[in-house]
């Protein structure tokens, strides 16, 4: 086995030798003698390459026999459905507008300092956390309604936009998420619980089932089954709850484990692993079975305390952002940073974690500065910037989530706001 791995690594060695060749000589030969001799200097091929347009031309067969291979599968051209994949695609087009070409549609305040929210997957429910300890579940059809009664179009007489206060915890709401079959939504607190609504029965205020630690809990994730929640709390050690026992499993490797609290987590789309973020600094990958630690990106944001992870909807990335201003994409099968999202950030360090996110079709990448009180916002594929906007706040915005499924976000801030935003409409 192991002297077919190095056949392996000595055949992709020459490949790579070899496409290193194919480009110096056609910089030479499209004229690029500065950029060639570059290359040259730092490559030292033997023998000499000569001009050649070989490159281009194979691009081409490549490029050919890809289209032909797409058809044959009976996929659109155009993939942007199916999120961001580097491995296919170059220069494709955005499908979705600009951030910045969005406009508050709502606001809802709690008591407290707003830190929490997430969308259910329908996109058709979002709820919100505080420090207050209560929740709000909004309605986002109700929310675009009263927008449009407001500007004379529509009628949302006796359809408020919060349909649900939930008050059950003693203590910061952290984290939501809603279960991604069934009718339920998961919170977890400082006070050291995780609890699940069943928030589709009018008379439900109160927790159907609750999960207690020991610890407040910080972040957590639905198994795609929804079946298990992993949970990240203010001690290093992962925790992976079974939600209809209660049961918790924590990996016996102390080693494996983070050396501070943990920050973010979520579970890949496929469940074969999971993600976790921390203080610590480092970004750990998880066996989605086992909860054996399988890869370790230490020092990921240059030592600095990472703020957030998530990963693509294909799994093959991860996006996470640090308390260093600086938002990574990361590809798992190589371990290897493939993009730095840079320029947030006024003073270069955010005091409290910053959420960075997708898009719903992963065209942009977002992040809220908190100095500025504005959302930055890059190309995920060239990592080129946007437009700054405000997101018009006074206290910085501590969570970001946008949805699933349209043009929408929801910012929370210390200010005791959540605002929604949709896609501007056009004036006429």
């Amino acid at each position: 086995m192991g002297d077919t791995e190095k056949v392996d690594l000595n055949s992709l060695v020459k490949v790579r030798e070899a496409l290193y060749r194919l480009v110096i000589s056609q910089l030479y030969y499209d004229g690029q003698q500065t950029l060639a001799s570059s290359m040259h200097q730092t490559i030292h091929p033997d023998p000499p390459c000569p001009p050649s347009d070989r490159l281009f031309r194979l691009v081409l067969l490549g490029l050919q026999k890809e289209k032909e291979a797409s058809d044959e599968r009976g996929q659109p051209e155009d993939q942007f459905t199916a999120g961001l994949d580097l491995e296919f695609e170059s220069d494709m087009p955005s499908v979705a507008p600009e951030p910045a070409a969005y406009e508050t549609c709502y606001v809802t305040s709690h008591k407290g300092a707003c830190r929490s929210a997430c969308f259910s997957p329908d996109g058709q429910l979002v709820a919100t956390g505080s420090v207050d300890a209560s929740i709000k579940i909004i309605d986002v059809d109700r929310m675009l309604a009263k927008k449009a009664h407001e500007h004379g179009d529509g009628d949302s007489a006796g359809h408020h936009p919060v349909i649900k206060t939930l008050y059950d915890h003693v203590d910061e709401v952290t984290c939501l998420e809603f279960h991604p079959r069934l009718p339920l939504l998961a919170s977890g607190s400082r006070d050291t619980n995780i609890k699940i609504f069943e928030y589709s029965k009018s008379s439900v205020k109160k927790a159907t089932s609750v999960i207690s630690d020991a610890i407040p809990v910080r972040c957590f994730s639905f198994h795609p089954t929804g079946d298990y929640l992993v949970v990240g709390t203010d001690q290093p050690a992962v925790r992976v709850y079974d939600v209809s026992t209660a049961q918790c499993y924590v990996n016996p490797f102390v080693k494996q484990h983070h050396t501070n609290r943990i920050t973010s987590t979520q579970w890949s789309p496929d469940a074969r692993v999971y993600v976790t973020g921390s203080n610590d600094g480092t970004i750990k990958i998880w066996d989605g079975v086992s909860s054996r630690c399988v890869n370790t990106f230490s020092k990921a944001h240059d030592g600095a305390g990472i703020s957030s992870v998530v990963f693509s909807k294909n799994g093959k990335y991860v996006l996470s952002s640090g308390k260093d201003s600086m938002v990574k994409l990361w590809e798992l099968s190589t371990s290897r940073c493939l993009i730095a999202y840079t320029g947030a950030g006024t003073i270069g360090k955010q005091y409290h974690k910053s959420r960075a996110i997708f898009n719903h079709t992963e065209d942009y990448v977002m992040l809220p500065d908190e100095v500025t009180k504005s959302l930055c916002t890059w190309d995920s594929r060239n990592a080129s910037r946007k437009q700054l906007m405000s997101l018009c706040h006074n206290s910085p915005v501590r969570h970001i989530i946008h949805s699933p499924i349209t043009s929408a976000f929801m910012s929370c801030s210390d200010d005791f706001r959540a605002r929604f935003w949709v896609r501007r409409t056009a004036t006429h």
